[in-house]
């Protein structure tokens, strides 16, 4: 399948809405620690505002919710995989992205035949506390090398700066979280990712 070349990640609906008139294609809706009534209220809403714009809503981790609210790609983690159905999802025709950080990880991610596989974190990310070493570029290559035509995504810790360098390395999409929503200017800073990604140069095959 074909994804956009960057997408963000947020933790709202009001953060989709702000920047779903700028050209983002894909954005990932990521909610921690929220009651569920608020977590169903967010992603409908979410929903709605990505219908109504033409993009793609990914819902992180609550896939039961997504299922519910007719959502169409959800984003797991390793621990959210134990709970998950994700046979049901396939039978509702939802799209499956996994989270990887090491080898054991990836082969189980690629037994459920994902629509993309994340790679994590790539540097060392501001967001939270990783229990895992920073990947650096040239395990992105590794990666792309393994998972194929499978889309493969980097995440953590990227900048406008660092996205040349992601790209060619193989990634095929960077996720962004801090580097868009902490700018003192979110919109203009993702117009200026979705410009450097529609220029990068693609990765040199091996």
């Amino acid at each position: 399948m074909n994804l956009p070349r960057v997408y963000p990640i947020v933790d709202s609906a009001a953060w989709v809405r702000r920047l779903a008139p700028i050209g983002v294609k894909l954005v990932q809706l990521r909610i921690k620690g929220a009651p569920r009534a608020q977590l169903r209220a967010q992603i409908r809403t979410a929903r709605e505002c990505c219908a109504a714009s033409g993009l793609q809503l990914v819902v992180n981790d609550h896939w039961q919710i997504a299922l519910d609210e007719h959502c169409d790609f959800v984003h797991l983690g390793q621990t959210d995989l134990e709970s998950a159905d994700v046979p049901a999802l396939r039978r509702a025709g939802v799209r499956l992205g996994v989270s990887t950080h090491d080898d054991g990880e990836l082969e189980r991610a690629l037994r459920l035949q994902p629509d993309y596989v994340a790679l994590g974190p790539v540097y060392p990310t501001l967001l939270k506390v990783m229990p895992w070493a920073p990947q650096g570029l040239a395990r992105i290559t590794q990666w792309k090398a393994r998972v194929g035509a499978i889309p493969l995504v980097a995440i953590g810790g990227l900048t406008l700066e660092r996205l040349p360098g992601v790209l060619a390395a193989g990634a095929d999409v960077a996720a962004v979280v801090t580097d868009i929503v902490r700018d003192v200017n979110p919109e203009s800073r993702a117009r200026a990712w979705l410009a450097a990604a529609a220029t990068a140069a693609p990765a040199v095959a091996a």
